[in-house]
C-alpha cells in the first residue's frame, strides 16, 4: 500500500469513530479537540506569503511580486524550503508548550496565484504578476520547496483564490466576475491547472466572489465539476474567511447560513474559515446535506493531518531546531532574492555610483520599515532600510524626509519637511529620491487606510504630497536617481524624461536596503525584470469591474506602456543571438558576473511568454542555451 493510501485508511478508521456533531466540528478552521479519541485541537489558518507570517520572528523575504521579478524558479524553491524549515521549527516549539493556535500550525494559505490583471487591485503585490506561465512555474517551485518529498508532507500549501479573483476589494463579498471561456482557460484557470498537474498542492481556497453567477465556494460548475472532476484535484478545499456566509448576506443566493453551508459542502468545500459551518448540524437535520457527504469531507481533512505526520511523534520534521528561524543562512538567501528582485529601468550612465560623491537621500519611503515587509509578513530580527543601506556605503549622506507618505496637509504646528529636502538636494552632487506606495495605500480590504477604495488604487500616481516633493527636487537637482517602491505600477512617464536613472524596487524584504545599495554602488549588477506592465494612466484600461482580458496586460494591451513586461537593464551589455528557434547564444560583454533572465516570446496571435530560464553568466563570457516552448 502506498503512503497516500495508508493516510486515507488511517483517516477513514478514525473518522468512523466520530459522531456527526464531532465530524462537523472538524470542518471548522478552528477545529476543537475530541478528547475521547485523543485528537488535539488544530487551527488550520496560517499564512506564508513570503515567510512565516503573523507568528513572531521569521525571515521576511521580498513580497511575491518582487520575487517574480527575479524570473528564477530555483530561487523560489529555495525560499519555499527555508520558509517550511522555519514553519516546522516554530510548530515544534509551540507544540512543546502544548499551544498551537492561529498562525502556529502547518497548513499555509499560500501562494496567491491570481493574475494581476489590473493595476488598481490592492492585493496585486501578493501575486507573481500578470503572466500565467510565470505565475505557474514560480508557484510550482515555491510549492515543491514548501511541501517537500519525504515520508510526510513538510507543510501544506493552498492555491488561492479560486476563481477569477483580482478586485475590486470594495464589494468583493458580493462581486460577480463575468468571464468568457477563452479568458477562463487562457488566463484565470491556467495557473491553477498547471500547479495541480505539476506540484500536487494540498489545498485550494475558494474566493469571495461569484463567477458567472455562481459563488466560488459553492459553485457546481467551477468548484465541483471543473476543479474536482475535470482537473481531478484530490486535495481539500477551504473557503476564504466569511465567504460562505457571503452567499446569504451579499450574493443573496440562499435564505440562511444553513442553506449556504449545505451548498458549499455539496459542491466540494471541505473546510470553512468563518462561522457558516456552525450551522451544518441544522443543515443535516433538514436533509440539506447528507452525513455521507460530511464524512467524505472530514476524511479528506484527516488524510491531510496524517500526511503531515501530526499524529506521529517520530515524524522526521520534529527534529528541526528553532535555530533555523531567521538564521544567517536564510538571511543570506533573502539578500540574494532581494538583489534579483530589483529592476533597473533607466540608466543614463550615472549608475553605479561612486561612494565619494556628495549624496542626498530624500523621500518618505527612504527610511521606512513598512515598505520592506509588505503584507502577510513576519517580524525580522533585524532589517535595513533604503537609507541605512546607502549610509553603509556613503557615511556623509544627507537625508531629508521631504514629505509624508500620504497625508496631504499639516497642522500649522507640525514639521514642514519640504524645504529641508530642497536644501539637501541643492547641496549634493547626486539625489536619490525614494518615493512610492506602502501596504497602507495598496492592500486588502480592511488593511489599507484608504477606506473609500478598500485598499485598491484610484489612479497610477503617487500621493499629492509626494508629487509636490518630486517636482521641487527636479527643479534643483540635475542628477536624480528615482527609487520607486511599490507593489504595483506607477505612472513613470515624467520621471522617464526627468531622471538620470530609475529603479523599481518592489517591497524587497528585510534585506532590501542592503540589496538596493549593493546595486546602486556596483557591488552587483541589477538583473530583475518587470513581471507586470507599467501603464501611463488608468484611462487607457477598461473599467476595473470588467473581467474581460481585452486590452489588459502585455498580452492584450493595445496602447503603449511606459515600461513593458520583461523590461530590465543590467550593468553589462548582454546580447541574445538565436541560432535556431530553441537555441540561443548569450554573450556577456561586461565586468559583472550575472544571473540573467532569458525570456522567450511568441507573437501568434498575441505576444505571450512561452519559456524563460535563469542563466548564470560569468563576466566577459558566452554560452549556448536550449530554451524550448512550454506552452
Amino acid at each position: 500500500m502506498d503512503k497516500e493510501s495508508q493516510y486515507k485508511k488511517l483517516a477513514k478508521e478514525l473518522v468512523k469513530k466520530m459522531t456527526i456533531a464531532e465530524k462537523i466540528s472538524q470542518m471548522r478552521y478552528d477545529s476543537p479537540a475530541i478528547e475521547r479519541l485523543n485528537i488535539p485541537s488544530y487551527n488550520w489558518w496560517n499564512e506564508a506569503l513570503h515567510g512565516v507570517a503573523r507568528s513572531g520572528n521569521a525571515t521576511v523575504f521580498p513580497q511575491p511580486i518582487a520575487m517574480a521579478a527575479s524570473f528564477n524558479e530555483k530561487l523560489l524553491k529555495d525560499v519555499g524550503i527555508a520558509i517550511s524549515d522555519e514553519a516546522r521549527a516554530k510548530y515544534n516549539e509551540f507544540k512543546s508548550i502544548d499551544s498551537t493556535q492561529i498562525y502556529q500550525g502547518l497548513t499555509f494559505w499560500s501562494p496567491n496565484i491570481n493574475i494581476f490583471r489590473d493595476p488598481r487591485w490592492g492585493r496585486g503585490h501578493e501575486t507573481y504578476g500578470e503572466d500565467p506561465l510565470l505565475t505557474s512555474k514560480l508557484a510550482c517551485s515555491f510549492i515543491n520547496g514548501m511541501q517537500g518529498n519525504g515520508k510526510y508532507r513538510k507543510v501544506d500549501t493552498t492555491l488561492k483564490h479560486f476563481l477569477a479573483h483580482s478586485g475590486p476589494e470594495k464589494g468583493r463579498h458580493g462581486f460577480n466576475s463575468i468571464v468568457s471561456e477563452k479568458d477562463l482557460y487562457e488566463t484565470y484557470l491556467f495557473a491553477f491547472k498547471y500547479c495541480i498537474e505539476n506540484s500536487d498542492p494540498s489545498a485550494v481556497m475558494g474566493a469571495y466572489n461569484a463567477i458567472n453567477g455562481e459563488p466560488c465556494c459553492a459553485s457546481p460548475t467551477y468548484l465541483k465539476k471543473l476543479l474536482l472532476e475535470d482537473l481531478n484535484f484530490k486535495g481539500y478545499v477551504v473557503s476564504d474567511c466569511g465567504a460562505i456566509c457571503d452567499i446569504t448576506d451579499f450574493h443573496n443566493m440562499s435564505d440562511n447560513y444553513a442553506q449556504s453551508a449545505a451548498k458549499a459542502v455539496n459542491n466540494g468545500c471541505d473546510l470553512n474559515c468563518g462561522k457558516a459551518y456552525h450551522h451544518l448540524v441544522s443543515a443535516v437535520a433538514a436533509n440539506l446535506v447528507s452525513e455521507e457527504k460530511i464524512t467524505e469531507c472530514v476524511e479528506k481533512l484527516f488524510t491531510a493531518r496524517f500526511r503531515l505526520g501530526l499524529f506521529d511523534d517520530e515524524c522526521e520534521f520534529n527534529k528541526i531546531d528553532y535555530s533555523v528561524v531567521d538564521s544567517k543562512k536564510h538571511q543570506d538567501l533573502n539578500l540574494q532574492v532581494a538583489r534579483e528582485s530589483i529592476v533597473l529601468l533607466k540608466n543614463d550612465n550615472i549608475l553605479p555610483l561612486d561612494s565619494n560623491k556628495k549624496i542626498a537621500v530624500i523621500g518618505p519611503i527612504a527610511d521606512s520599515k513598512e515598505v520592506l515587509l509588505g503584507n502577510y509578513n513576519g517580524t525580522p530580527s533585524h532589517y535595513t532600510t533604503i537609507l541605512k543601506g546607502i549610509q553603509n556605503y556613503c557615511k556623509t549622506t544627507r537625508y531629508a524626509r521631504g514629505s509624508k507618505v500620504f497625508e496631504e496637509s499639516n497642522p500649522e504646528w507640525e514639521e514642514m519637511p519640504l524645504n529641508e529636502a530642497i536644501l539637501a538636494a541643492k547641496n549634493s552632487d547626486i539625489t536619490i529620491l525614494a518615493l512610492g506606495l506602502t501596504p497602507q495605500l495598496e492592500g486588502e480590504e480592511g488593511d489599507a487606510f484608504n477606506s473609500d477604495m478598500a485598499g485598491d488604487k484610484i489612479d497610477l500616481n503617487w500621493q499629492k504630497c509626494q508629487r509636490e516633493l518630486y517636482n521641487e527636487i527636479i527643479k534643483v537637482s540635475d542628477n536624480v536617481i528615482l527609487v520607486n517602491v511599490s507593489g504595483s505600477c506607477i505612472d513613470l512617464s515624467k520621471p522617464k524624461k526627468d531622471c538620470k536613472a530609475i529603479i523599481q524596487c518592489f517591497y524587497p524584504g528585510a534585506e532590501g536596503g542592503i540589496a538596493l545599495s549593493d546595486i546602486i554602488f556596483g557591488k552587483v549588477s541589477p538583473s530583475g525584470r518587470l513581471p507586470i506592465s507599467f501603464y501611463e494612466k488608468i484611462e487607457d484600461l477598461p473599467p476595473f469591474e470588467d473581467y474581460s482580458m481585452e486590452n489588459r496586460t502585455y498580452k492584450y494591451f493595445k496602447g503603449n506602456c511606459v515600461y513593458n513586461f520583461g523590461d530590465g537593464l543590467t550593468y553589462n551589455k548582454i546580447s541574445e543571438e538565436y541560432l535556431d528557434k530553441d537555441t540561443v547564444k548569450l554573450i556577456n560583454k561586461g565586468k559583472y558576473d550575472i544571473n540573467y533572465s532569458l525570456l522567450k516570446f511568441r507573437h501568434i496571435p498575441n505576444k505571450k511568454l512561452v519559456a524563460f530560464k535563469k542563466i548564470f553568466l560569468e563576466a566577459n563570457s558566452e554560452t549556448i542555451v536550449k530554451i524550448e516552448d512550454e506552452i
